[in-house]
């Protein structure tokens, strides 16, 4: 993952209090590029794994069609309700479609680690469910920006 923040480094995060908000909460805001240019935000619940965002998305929907289309994206998570309270991440790049599509639960490695993680996360079972609706999306970050007005206060 890479960190090139130039603006706001005194409230950016460090790669380990990143990972421990990325780790811990549950949802973000997806970006995407409509077909005639305008941007298009949707929610989604996702999963961490260290390196790589991973989506559970509706295969039916506009975002997917956006990213099938243009697989570039911009995922914020945040949290907080107070000025000073204010933490979160925008992560961007390009998305890749992981599994068959839509997802039945065909085997497949390389979802096992997210499926599990996803499952136990959102769901609080150990096995994914799948219901033939929805389909994996992966984005490895090309840029990270973070910030944590909490520091402010320290600072």
């Amino acid at each position: 993952m890479t960190v090139a923040q130039r603006r706001g480094r005194r409230i950016m995060m460090t790669p380990g209090e990143l990972e421990a908000f990325l780790t811990t909460q549950r949802t973000c805001r997806v970006a995407t590029v409509s077909a005639d240019g305008a941007p298009h935000v949707s929610t989604l619940w996702f999963v961490w794994d260290g390196a790589s965002m991973w989506l559970y998305s509706v295969v039916r929907s506009r975002r997917w069609a956006d990213l099938r289309r243009d697989p570039r994206v911009a995922i914020v998570v945040d949290t907080g309700e107070e000025y000073e309270e204010l933490r979160g991440a925008e992560l961007s790049g390009r998305v890749e479609f992981v599994g068959e599509v839509p997802r039945t639960g065909e085997l497949c490695a390389e979802l096992d680690f997210p499926e599990t993680l996803f499952a136990r996360k959102n769901f609080g079972v150990q096995e994914m469910p799948h219901d033939g609706r929805h389909a994996w999306l992966r984005l490895t970050p090309e840029k990270v920006v973070s910030w944590d007005f909490r520091k402010l206060a320290s600072g």
